[in-house]
């Protein structure tokens, strides 16, 4: 087994994987077309030569068969079908499988033969049908009429070579019916068309398939020269002549031995430029990271030192520290900069997962469902691409499940009968956003109470002082469901507290917008990277704490006197908000300071639906600082995120702000 080449492996596996995803799609959704067919040829072909050459035999077994039907697509002697895309995606299934038996050993251990029984079945009916279909085609040619035949005699009385012409136009032609007029036009000026079919007002203008034409010419061109004629003709991508005297018409012509000319166009105008890359190991990745926080920690102590000699000292050595300062500060800035570029992939991975999951959700629950992505282009650290897909899937699920209604409900409510489901993704603060927002029935407040009151969440006298945004989010305590009946889909004991507890791990957030019987939209706010972060350093007693800012939603100073308590808890009333004030110093067993003029200054603090007063005695700013885990010896502490060394060389907590929370 060249087990030193299966990281290799799996990583070409996973994109080919992906590509065949994204094709069997396309050739679903747009019909058949040369190129897509040709695209999920070469995919299938790789991983065939690539799993023959690692030994895993039934992939290539089965990536075998697939390129054996796909090869009779390609040739056309097999026509793409409904049954056939589901086919396909049986095989593309089970291809995944062993991807993953190939992930966790070397033995594949997934059953494929019940694939690849009904692979060889679809081949073998295919077969069958071939001779009715090869009958069929050589029976394309029409009947000519008295006249066209008069004419052929004519042209081969004065010496003329009369042709079948057939000519494929490009899928990408815009104006189908002007191009076939274009080429007609060119043909009457080498020599006579005789006839010619389809009927130029029966052609679609527009079309994603290749046009098909055939024209009956006469001229004193060779095979050889005409053929080439043809095939510099725009949009033609396949050119083919058959010679026909008045002999042979009426039996099957005499095909010209040329070959059969297949265009390859120039679509770079229309493609991105591809700029070389290599694939590096992401623990090498994780490691250079490594090496740019600790010098981002040394440049923090460096310019630490600047401050205290500035203090003390005004000579030149001082001025030169502090440029050389500066200077060190915008070269480590670059590298991280560039460090962190490195780690970031488009999130366009993460969403070319969903428009099959919707394809296959939709045909499962009897709706019709269009999904529109959007930002594809943005970027995200591939550690966080990696552990917000289960998030997003679950949230997906559920708009499909249970946000957008059947055709027939849509239909009675006043909407189209298509639903729509968009997924996108911004950058927006120096975070990214990721929208869920689909056009279904919207979420209701007060189904929402009731739901939370006969499980117990709350009590009917808690539920009454709910607002409408409340009780909507209560859809996130543990528990909570507004399903009647569980699917297959959605609602299997997985709730939207894992959700948010996922997203709040990643020190992210998400929230809720909805309008009963318009649709709801999630909105999940993530870091660029896990990292990296800018905190705001605060003191309590003598010890600094950092808080991340993207969990901070403001700050505000407050007197003493203007802090309330409602059942024994300290709140603040800000902007009509009730929020709780939590001392943390309590929380980490140091002492309150004595405020100067009852003033305390209050970090404002959120996650998901609730906000949090934190105490804090001063406010420092805010850095950027380099997250270090506690190590196995201290653990996980509830409220702790990791920890950072500061430019004093002191070590600072950094908190968690949904632990926090979470304590109440």
């Amino acid at each position: 087994m060249l087990s030193e080449y299966k990281e290799v492996f799996l990583e070409e596996l996973a994109e080919q994987l992906q590509v065949m995803d994204e094709v069997i799609l396309q050739l679903e959704q747009e019909g058949e077309s040369e190129q897509i067919v040709q695209n999920l040829f070469r995919a299938a072909h790789t991983l065939k030569g690539s799993s023959a050459a690692m030994g895993y035999e039934e992939m290539k077994h089965l990536t075998h068969e697939m390129e054996h039907l796909l090869d009779q697509v390609r040739s056309k002697t097999l026509r793409v079908t409904g049954p056939l895309i589901d086919l396909l995606f049986q095989s593309l299934d089970g291809l995944k499988e062993l991807q993953k038996d190939i992930m966790r050993a070397d033995d594949a251990i997934t059953d494929i033969s019940e694939c690849i029984r009904k692979l060889q079945a679809f081949d073998k009916s295919s077969k069958e049908m071939k001779d009715v279909e090869v009958e069929r085609m050589t029976n394309l040619e029409p009947e000519l009429s008295l006249n066209t035949k008069l004419k052929m005699k004519e042209a081969e009385d004065q010496g003329l070579k009369v042709y079948w012409i057939r000519i494929q136009i490009s899928p990408d032609c815009d104006i189908r019916g002007a191009r076939f007029y274009v080429i007609h036009s060119n043909l009457c000026n080498l020599g006579e068309v005789l006839y010619s079919i389809p009927d130029i007002d029966k052609i679609e203008e527009q079309g994603s398939s290749s046009l098909e034409v055939q024209f009956l010419y006469a001229g004193e061109q060779s095979g050889e020269e005409l053929q080439e004629m043809v095939a510099a003709l725009t949009d033609v991508t396949n050119v083919k002549l058959e010679s026909v005297t008045t002999e042979t018409e009426g039996s099957v012509a005499e095909e010209i031995e040329m070959p059969e000319i297949h265009i390859e166009r120039d679509h770079s105008h229309k493609e991105i430029s591809k700029t070389p890359t290599i694939r590096v190991n992401v623990d090498r990745l994780d490691h250079l990271m490594n090496l740019v926080g600790e010098l981002v920690i040394e440049h923090t102590r460096i310019d630490e030192v600047k401050r205290i000699q500035k203090r003390q000292y005004s000579d030149d050595s001082v001025e030169q520290l502090s440029q050389i300062s500066d200077h060190l500060y915008r070269i480590i800035s670059d590298l991280q900069d560039s460090v962190m570029k490195t780690r970031m992939l488009p999130i366009e991975q993460l969403f070319n997962r969903f428009p099959r999951m919707i394809r296959d959700l939709t045909r499962m629950l009897g709706k019709d469902i269009e999904l529109a992505i959007g930002g594809k282009d943005t970027e995200l650290d591939r550690t966080l691409i990696e552990e917000i897909a289960d998030p997003l899937i679950h949230l997906i699920r559920n708009a499909v499940d249970h946000g957008i209604e059947l055709p027939e409900q849509r239909e009675l409510s006043g909407k189209v009968r298509k639903g729509t489901l968009q997924i996108r993704a911004a950058h927006e603060d120096n975070q990214v956003v990721i929208y869920v927002e689909d056009d279904g029935a919207g979420i209701d407040p007060e189904k929402m109470k009731n739901s939370a009151v006969s499980k117990g969440i709350v009590s009917p006298e808690e539920a009454e002082l709910l607002s409408d945004k409340e009780a909507i989010n209560l859809i996130f305590r543990p528990g909570f469901s507004t399903a009647s009946v569980v699917s297959d889909v959605s609602g299997r004991g997985v709730g939207m507290d894992i959700v948010r507890s996922h997203i709040e791990k990643l020190n992210g957030l998400i929230d809720i917008e909805t309008k009963l019987g318009q649709g709801t939209c999630f909105k999940i706010k993530l870091p660029l990277t896990l990292a990296i972060i800018i905190g705001l350093l605060v003191k309590l007693d003598d010890q600094t704490f950092i808080i991340p800012m993207s969990n901070i939603a403001e700050i505000v100073r407050t007197s003493y006197n203007d802090i309330a308590r409602v059942r024994g808890q300290e709140v603040i009333l800000l902007r009509n908000e009730i929020i709780p004030i939590v001392w943390l110093h309590d929380r980490f067993n140091l002492s309150r300071r004595k405020r100067k003029n009852g003033i305390v200054q209050l970090v404002i603090v959120g996650s998901a639906e609730k906000r949090l007063a934190l105490a804090v005695d001063e406010l420092i700013g805010n850095q950027e600082v380099v997250i270090k885990s506690l190590g196995s010896y201290v653990g996980k502490v509830d409220g702790i995120a990791g920890s950072t060394i500061l430019g004093n060389g002191k070590i600072a907590l950094i908190l968690e702000v949904s632990g926090i929370i979470n304590q109440g």
